[in-house]
């Protein structure tokens, strides 16, 4: 049981109080439900202790009350998918599965607009939009799982934020539930807002240490009529980023401009048995889509086709239907599982840097090969923003990959932050990187989260050991 400085005991006349507010059916305490939700896909955490399925957000609000009456630790939950610990207990305590709040509550074409409870899944939202002709472009790599409130807390991205942007962008209003049951209600559905701090922007990112969101104000845009996908492949990671510039410079702005290296090819054509993002013994390649009207597709398109072949493109694929369209990305999206067939751990992150910077991250990359014996560190990630995921895949029972890995790290969120960039783009702190916070924010950084945290939450009691170093 949770115990400790500054924290309660669950006690079952708390469990029972539980039971009250939400039904018995809904909480449980045995082993399996303990240790399911006592992790995400990190596959590290702490078990709860008790594991509560509210069903709206007036049961939200009346578990928040007990777990402040009781100062019992408690994490907000959404569908698991993050790599950084973000949704598991550090202190054992509640964890509030939201899978019960689900529901498409609105879409509204005049306003451009759709309202959704927290654990409405992403790709679920989107082809709703779209079915009535509108678009909501965010589509992390997880979207037919992950659900939007848990993209809002951690803004996530996904390949299409080069054009579009990322979450923040789309998030027009916020419900959510204070650690002491209160009920905000942050934005609406104007675009325009000016009124007080802004409060839905500081709630987005934030990893449900603020408060727990509940429902979801989003814009929609109107869906492009037409979309082109291009596969691009290269025999060296540098003609693949070279390409970019080229598009860069061509100022082309694709919607999507995916990088993927050989290792990474090579790990999802053994996983899937299917060589259909590129042929074997490809270094390097560029997945891109453009969208918009027809006649602007078709020459943006031209445009693409010409900075990667003046770059040294291999092969250009052009794919016209939608199957072929599906297929590319059904592969993509396959990446992050795929890796396991080159090693059984992997460290996953996330970093960013300025997109004119992509050359240099990349030399880092290639000096931590070099200097890491025993890991292999395949890359891919979203080139047009950037954003890169850096995989370090060892055998954890190599204790010199393991040491290695570890240095690794090190030095590759030293680097990303020494080219300007940050150690997260789209996965979060969470607790797995606590560690480095302090390599890009300063003390007084810190500190001032610090006391915006303790403004929310002066219990600590809202998903306590994350973000910042406590």
């Amino acid at each position: 049981m949770a115990a400790g400085p500054p924290y309660g005991p669950v006690t079952e006349a708390f469990v029972d109080a539980l039971r009250l507010a939400v039904g018995a059916e809904h909480v449980r305490t045995d082993d399996e439900a303990r240790a399911t939700y006592g992790a995400d896909a990190l596959k590290k955490g702490h078990p709860a202790d008790v594991v509560v399925w509210p069903a709206d957000t007036a049961e939200v609000a009346a578990v928040l009350r007990l777990c402040t009456a009781h100062r019992v630790p408690v994490v907000p939950r959404g569908a698991g998918t993050g790599y950084t610990g973000g949704a598991v207990p550090s202190f054992g305590g509640v964890v509030l599965a939201l899978q019960r709040l689900d529901r498409i509550l609105e879409i509204d074409e005049r306003n451009l607009l759709a309202v959704a409870e927290c654990h409405v899944v992403t790709g679920d939202l989107q082809r709703a939009v779209e079915a009535v002709g509108l678009f909501y472009p965010p589509d992390p790599a997880s979207l037919p799982t992950s659900t939007i409130g848990g993209n809002v807390a951690e803004c996530a991205g996904g390949p299409r934020a080069f054009k579009y942007g990322v979450t923040k962008r789309y998030i027009l209003g916020l419900e959510a539930v204070l650690p002491s049951g209160e009920i905000i209600h942050t934005g609406g559905k104007s675009v325009k807002n000016v009124v007080g701090y802004d409060l839905t922007q500081l709630l987005v990112g934030s990893e449900g240490t603020l408060a727990v969101i509940t429902r979801v104000t989003v814009r929609l845009v109107p869906l492009p009529p037409t979309q082109v996908t291009l596969r691009a492949t290269f025999t060296t990671i540098r003609a693949a980023v070279d390409a970019v510039t080229n598009l860069i410079r061509a100022r082309v702005v694709p919607s999507a401009l995916e990088l993927i290296d050989g290792d990474s090819l090579e790990a999802v054509a053994t996983n899937l048995g299917t060589r259909a993002l590129a042929p074997e013994g490809t270094g390097a390649l560029l997945l891109l889509e453009v969208d918009g009207l027809p006649e602007t597709v078709a020459e943006e398109g031209r445009r693409v086709e010409q900075a990667c072949r003046e770059a040294g493109a291999t092969e250009v694929l052009v794919a016209h239907d939608q199957a072929t369209r599906e297929e590319l990305w059904r592969v993509r999206r396959a990446l992050s599982l795929s890796l396991r067939v080159l090693a059984p751990m992997k460290v996953n992150h996330d970093v960013v840097v300025p997109k004119g910077r992509v050359p240099e991250l990349f030399d880092l990359i290639d000096r931590l090969r070099a200097a890491s014996p025993g890991v292999r560190i395949p890359c891919f990630g979203h080139v047009g923003d950037g954003n890169i995921h850096v995989n370090m895949m060892l055998d954890p029972a190599d204790p010199v990959a393991l040491e290695a890995a570890r240095v690794a790290e090190r030095a590759l969120f030293e680097g990303v932050v020494a080219l300007e960039g940050s150690i997260s783009g789209e996965h979060g702190i969470g607790f797995s990187k606590l560690p480095f916070v302090p390599l890009e924010l300063s003390r007084i950084e810190i500190d001032l989260q610090r006391r915006i945290k303790a403004a929310f939450d002066p219990l600590n009691i809202l998903n306590p050991g994350k973000m910042f170093p406590e």
